[in-house]
């Protein structure tokens, strides 16, 4: 392990995966129960953003291995990536 790579040793980052997203009144949020479905801004197709601490960083296509869920990172950082 290099001195790089030890000053970032035990730092904790939060990673999120946004698919889409959706704008509903708070009523139409409240009212909704098990098994209702929320319409997403994005295609089946389209890749979801990677954020790390709230920022994006990168895309990625989800990926599903028995009972578990992963994403496969498709492009690297780009400056220009939506905010969320």
């Amino acid at each position: 392990m290099n001195e790089e790579d030890k000053a970032i040793e035990g730092v904790d980052v939060e990673i999120s995966v946004v698919l889409g997203k959706a704008i509903m009144p708070i009523h139409q949020l409240l009212k909704m129960g098990r098994g209702a479905v929320i319409e997403l801004d994005a295609n089946a197709d389209d890749d979801a953003v990677v954020l790390a601490n709230d920022k994006p960083i990168a895309y990625g296509g989800i990926i599903i291995v028995d009972d578990n869920i992963g994403i496969s990172i498709t492009d690297s950082v780009k400056k220009n990536l939506p905010e969320f």
